[in-house]
């Protein structure tokens, strides 16, 4: 799922790999929306915010909307860092530091951002949080799928859909179809993965709070494991096989 890159990446591996961080995401968009009431998982709501107080001279404000654009942008710097760094030494580990990294900021988040440090910031060091963990994501799951697989937002998504569906009255190869239906269920397994995370994730606020992020990051760490477990298992297939 993370470690498979270029020719022996899968549609299977994006499949799996959309569904787990696209649910994921959508935890944390709803933590972050009634916890700090700001989107955390993308930015083009806050560039509109930004602009508004721009133009009305609340220069204060506007400049908090303009950090936490530039929180997801560091995000996906330091992602993307990460991934290049550990590449040049253990390739098929690329994706463990940012990952590792985003379990320990939804942690920390989950555990501490009731203190009064956060607090007494109207929950903008939480959305500042968020953002940047958001931005790790994205990055990572770009890099890793080759740009196949966005976990975070929607706009693009339902675009892209929207296009495929029309193609499906034009498409006739067997071939050409069949690459495009996967391509819509793709899309589709990320749409509803990120709608459930969203609806599963609003319940447990109720009770849970900001300790619904934790649950967010016992996924990040199931994925991990279970990543680890699929490939050794295939390497020592692949040893048995050879003797």
């Amino acid at each position: 799922m993370f470690r498979h890159i270029g020719k022996t990446r899968t549609y299977i591996h994006n499949a799996r790999l959309a569904a787990i961080l696209s649910f994921i995401a959508g935890i944390v968009n709803i933590t972050g929306l009634l916890s700090a009431r700001t989107l955390t998982t993308n930015v083009t709501g806050h560039f509109a915010y930004f602009a508004e107080e721009v133009v009305n001279q609340n220069y204060a404000i506007a400049f908090i909307y303009l950090f936490f654009i530039l929180s997801f942008l560091f995000g996906s710097f330091v992602s993307n860092l990460l991934i290049e760094i550990v590449s040049r030494i253990k390739p098929q580990q690329s994706f463990l530091l940012p990952m590792i990294l985003e379990i320990i900021l939804l942690s920390f988040v989950a555990l501490f951002g009731t203190r009064s440090l956060f607090s007494n910031y109207d929950g903008q060091l939480i959305a500042y949080t968020l953002l940047f963990s958001m931005g790790l994501q994205n990055s990572l799951v770009t890099k890793v799928s080759q740009s196949v697989v966005r976990t975070t937002h929607l706009t693009g998504l339902f675009t892209d859909l929207g296009i495929e569906l029309s193609q499906l009255f034009f498409y006739r190869h067997e071939a050409e179809l069949k690459n495009l239906k996967k391509s819509i269920y793709l899309r589709l397994t990320i749409i509803s993965f990120f709608f459930t995370g969203c609806i599963a994730g609003g319940f447990y606020f109720k009770t849970l709070e900001l300790k619904t992020l934790l649950i967010a990051s016992a996924f990040l760490v199931l994925a991990l494991f279970y990543d680890y477990l699929i490939f050794n298992f295939y390497n020592l297939k692949r040893k048995v096989f050879l003797r």
